[in-house]
């Protein structure tokens, strides 16, 4: 035990939707419960597309993990950087010094996969956090901005070309909402460019969209995104990109500044050195009850579990996945503290949600099946019904209705100042301010 005359010490690490569901379970026990994590807020990242195509502001999906446990008194948070667990000593290792444990609940999240894709990973732009989100979000903005500077017709179409990888939910609901973003702004914003072709293309490696539908609501999904506008390439696998270039599995390529990666995401680093099986993804295969072998107080869950479904299958890597197994793992936890034995995990599909764009949605709950306007509005009840905070959820709603009514999207700032921002391209198009200071780049239409 970490100190045999205190209560229990509990770690849980990441305040992601597992961590946080465990954190709330555990909240009457007679333990002392520590939070860790790398930033001080919990980030609904189901949304995390909206902030990149600039329908709402980072701050409306985000809460201070603070405030949602405040109430919490046998709670204490840490803003850390988890560097190493190490199952031995029964310590995690973090940035700001190593804290010992008795009950270890592993929630770390995931990272985004490039599948071993070196150039491609420094190039394309990932969606897993809110610095990826406003960097997408600036990006598309600064492309717009840079297209009305254009004088070469062709370089304004590749400019204003925009590429998603990956055909799941992320790359779907970006790409529904990224075409209904172009739509919407270039006729007022940039008039200059209401003419010049503009494309969304999305490509997945497989024959289908969304793989966890059935088949008729990813056909709906596939129609409804080309009626929206948005060119859909099926089969069809990114090879490479070199940040202008991007090289297709059909042997064709594709001229545009931006990929989009919606195309995979795996454990977690902090997975890679513990000593226990892992699947491809880098996920740590855990027991029935979400423990791993040979240390039976380390419980796994989210992102950084392989736990099969009843076909063998690893759960996918969703919310419900993660919040089911927090509630899991606290549960056993508590068992074990009082002597009994802990239980296997047995994961309920509550369904599954993919908005396409205004008004549209499919819907998979149980056995029911939905699509268009009815399922999009319960999209989006769910969704704010899931946020944390009477803010948050009165910020999105007020934001989703000014966006409905008068089709414009509010949040278009671009701040220069982000780490990891790229700066403007200068085609050969253009002079050269160094190089001829006193020359107008262009002249007004």
């Amino acid at each position: 035990m970490a100190d045999q005359s205190s209560k229990p010490h509990v770690i849980i690490v990441g305040a992601g939707f597992g961590g946080l569901r465990a954190a709330r379970r555990l909240a009457n026990a007679p333990i002392h419960l520590t939070i860790i994590d790398k930033n001080n807020y919990h980030l609904f990242q189901p949304l995390l597309y909206q902030v990149a195509t600039a329908g709402l502001s980072p701050e409306a999906i985000a809460h201070p993990v603070r405030a949602i446990l405040r109430r919490q008194k046998n709670l204490t948070f840490y803003l850390a950087k988890v560097q190493a667990i190490d199952l031995e000593t029964r310590s995690v290792v973090t940035d700001k010094g190593n804290l010992a444990y008795d009950y270890l609940i592993l929630a770390p999240g995931g990272t985004t996969h490039f599948w071993e894709m070196g150039r491609l990973a420094r190039h394309a732009l990932g969606l897993k956090s809110i610095g990826d989100a406003e960097q997408i979000r600036n990006h598309i903005l600064r492309m717009c901005e840079e297209a009305t500077l254009e004088r070469d017709p062709a370089h304004q179409v590749s400019t204003l070309t925009f590429v998603i990888a990956g055909g799941g939910p992320t790359g779907v609901e970006s790409a529904g909402a990224l075409a209904e973003l172009l739509k919407t702004i270039i006729p007022g914003d940039y008039p200059t460019l209401k003419h010049i072709p503009r494309k969304v293309i999305l490509l997945e490696a497989s024959q289908r969209l969304l793989p966890a539908m059935p088949d008729d609501l990813a056909a709906y999904a596939l129609q409804a995104l080309k009626k929206a506008g948005v060119e859909v390439r099926l089969g069809t696998a990114v090879r490479d990109y070199d940040g202008k270039t991007i090289f297709l599995s059909t042997g064709e390529t594709i001229t545009s500044p931006t990929l989009i990666w919606a195309s995979g995401v795996r454990a977690s680093p902090l997975t890679s050195s513990l000593p226990v099986e892992k699947d491809a993804l880098g996920r740590l295969k855990v027991l029935p009850t979400l423990q791993i072998p040979r240390y039976p107080e380390v419980l796994i869950i989210g992102d950084a579990a392989s736990f099969p479904d009843q076909d063998g299958k690893p759960l996918p890597m969703i919310a419900p996945v993660a919040i089911q197994q927090g509630e899991s793992a606290a549960q056993n936890i508590l068992r074990m503290i009082s002597g009994r034995e802990p239980e296997a995990f047995h994961y309920h599909d509550p369904g599954l949600l993919a908005t396409i764009g205004r008004s549209q949605a499919v819907a998979r709950i149980g056995s029911l099946k939905l699509r268009g306007g009815i399922a999009w509005l319960i999209w989006v009840v769910v969704h704010i019904y899931q946020l944390i905070g009477f803010r948050n959820r009165l910020q999105v709603m007020i934001n989703w209705a000014w966006n409905y009514l008068l089709y414009d999207h509010p949040i278009r700032l671009i701040h220069h100042a982000l780490t990891g921002v790229r700066e403007p391209r200068r085609h050969p198009s253009l002079p050269n301010p160094q190089e001829h200071p006193g020359q107008t780049l262009s002249k007004p239409a």
